[in-house]
């Protein structure tokens, strides 16, 4: 997988979906829909910068290629089942995909701690 590709996608996924939230749902959902919404987009952005981050670690040396392809794995799944739930969330309301946000939360915590743990091997 070449994860620098899939980090850049995700970057402007993320740009696109806050573009869409801010002029194609304003109006259309409520305020609490519309804070569900941003914040999806804020994690989606911020957690696809951490798959081109660990792209560059892996390329630079800093990550072996088995902790960059997990890193980055793990964040991607973040992304589809935290945020992913979270859009669907604010624009259908319905609240039984609550149940796979955690999950999300868990993959991007467990991405973190093996980014943490993979540098601090190479250092």
């Amino acid at each position: 997988m070449n994860w620098s590709s899939a980090g850049a996608i995700l970057l402007a996924l993320a740009v696109m979906l806050g573009a869409f939230g801010a002029h194609g749902l304003r109006g259309h959902i409520d305020d609490y829909s519309m804070g569900v919404y941003e914040r999806a987009v804020f994690y989606h952005f911020v957690h696809a910068l951490g798959v081109l981050i660990a792209s560059i670690l892996g390329r630079t040396g800093a990550l072996k290629k088995s902790q960059e392809n997990w890193i980055a794995g793990l964040l991607c799944a973040g992304i589809v089942l935290f945020s992913g739930s979270l859009y669907v969330l604010a624009v259908t309301g319905v609240r039984t995909l609550g149940a796979v946000t955690p999950f999300g939360g868990v993959a991007f915590i467990a991405a973190w701690l093996l980014l943490a743990i993979g540098v601090r091997k190479s250092i």
